[in-house]
């Protein structure tokens, strides 16, 4: 089977169970996976039924394809992620991102837990990724390129949007966001500034 047509079943098979149209996709990273009880859920799919998906190995990744609405946006939500580490080839990592453009997801909002060598930061800050160098040796362009995905080589020069960057600045950073506030106004609020 070739790579479009997995990704295509794997998006019939979603489309099959909910009427939600994502915009907005959500990346959950370890310790994040919470701000799924604020989704107006419409569908939970374990990633075992859909079709050409991997399996969650990391223990506290619940594994389930969360479909609904947040701050009145159309959201899909990856409740655990998979991992190179975790053996997975990066197009099999990549996969459901990939799967995620098929539903119509136009933004990805990845959350993820990271260390820092900055002795400022303490556990629980916010930083914003705005740019990086992979140093794995691989890279999920390797193959055959897929026209309607993308270019062969898509440009890095701004991998991350700015004006992504700059309204996440906006909600976490300078209106002093707390974690204890994070899910119920900081999501809410910069959801409603994406679309």
């Amino acid at each position: 089977m070739l790579f479009l047509e997995k990704i295509e079943e794997a998006r019939h098979y979603i489309v099959g169970k909910t009427k939600t149209t994502p915009r907005i996709g959500i990346l959950l990273g370890t310790g994040l996976g919470g701000l799924v009880d604020r989704i107006n859920i419409k569908a939970s799919i374990p990633y075992e039924g859909i079709p050409n998906f991997p399996r969650s190995t990391v223990e506290s990744h619940i594994g389930n394809l969360i479909l609904g609405s947040l701050a009145e946006k159309e959201v899909v939500a990856m409740q655990g992620r998979f991992h190179y580490y975790e053996g997975y080839s990066m197009q099999q990592v990549t996969f459901p991102i990939r799967v995620m453009k098929a539903l119509g997801v136009g933004v990805l909002i990845i959350s993820n837990a990271a260390g820092g060598l900055n002795p400022q930061f303490s556990p629980g800050d916010i930083m914003i990724i705005t740019d990086h160098i992979n140093l794995t040796g691989d890279n999920p362009l390797i193959g055959p390129n897929i026209d309607t995905l993308g270019p062969r080589f898509p440009d890095m020069s701004q991998p991350y949007t700015k004006n992504m960057v700059s309204l996440t600045e906006k909600v976490f950073i300078f209106r002093k966001v707390s974690m204890s506030v994070l899910w119920d106004q900081a999501w809410k609020q910069l959801l409603k500034l994406v679309f």
